[in-house]
């Protein structure tokens, strides 16, 4: 059995795998990089009742593995950068590779993999972080579930500059309900959801707007999302507004969060 750990800025998840099949996925929340990794694995360890004697090896990655160099627990531990792991995990996940894999976390990175090559496109400091920074100083909420569920009653038009606010027609291939300005026109009546699903629609815009300027460099037309953010559903429904205007199409493949810890796990 090979355990993958994927130690994060604030979450940390671990899949086990065993006869090259993923057989067990679990997160677990702490800020001390040993703290999360030996967490997870214990957890691992405790509700599947596995023995240590039963790890062949443990592969880590993630922000947080640069604080481990030495074994856990006695296992044979090594490392995998994280750019390298985003792309295995993709590609396992999507079951196809030649794909360009858009990885939402903290902040969001681009990768191109296929079997012969993974490259980092680049990215944006944009993310999840973001949304929780911004939520926590102009809302007062850290939790971003709940800014998600406050956002689903949001009017975006009392928050953003639309192309119907300048225009009576549509401007290229943008219809009059695009957003032309995020945050250009925050009416004095907005409230917490209308601001909410601003953040969203701006961070979201975003990434896919990048991760469509990644595609079209390659000719591809489908873009693979993992990472925290991909099972959002208001960002979900903005990428797909993105792809209604520039014909990228955007796939959520399952058990996409843990694509990194998935990607560590089978780099051999």
């Amino acid at each position: 059995m090979i355990i993958g750990i994927d130690i994060g800025s604030t979450t940390t998840k671990a899949v086990a795998i065993k006869n090259k099949e993923l057989v067990k996925k679990i997160k677990t929340k702490a800020f001390d990089a040993v703290t999360s990794a030996t967490g997870a694995l214990g957890k691992m360890i405790l509700e599947e009742s596995i023995t240590l004697q039963e790890i062949e090896k443990i592969v880590i990655t993630g922000v947080g593995s640069s604080k481990i160099n030495n074994n856990i627990f006695g296992i044979p531990t090594k490392k995998i950068d994280e750019i390298t792991a985003v792309g295995i995990g993709g590609m396992y996940l999507a079951k196809q590779d030649n794909i360009i894999i858009t990885n939402i976390g903290t902040g969001t990175v681009i990768i191109e993999a296929n079997q012969e090559k993974i490259i980092h496109y680049g990215g944006s400091g944009v993310g999840g972080g973001t949304i929780v920074g911004l939520s926590k100083k102009m809302l007062g909420i850290e939790n971003i579930d709940t800014v998600v569920n406050i956002a689903s009653l949001g009017d975006l038009g009392k928050v953003d500059l639309l192309i119907e606010d300048i225009t009576d027609k549509d401007v290229s291939f943008l219809d009059r309900e695009t957003t032309a300005a995020n945050f250009g026109k925050m009416l004095e009546t907005s409230g917490k959801s209308d601001i909410a699903l601003g953040i969203l629609n701006m961070v979201y815009q975003v990434i896919g707007v990048l991760s469509v300027f990644a595609a079209r460099s390659k000719n591809i037309t489908k873009v693979v999302v993992t990472g925290n953010g991909s099972g959002n559903p208001i960002g979900q429904r903005i990428l797909a507004s993105v792809t209604k205007m520039y014909g990228v199409t955007f796939e959520y493949p399952e058990d996409a969060e843990y694509a990194t810890a998935i990607g560590a796990g089978f780099s051999d």
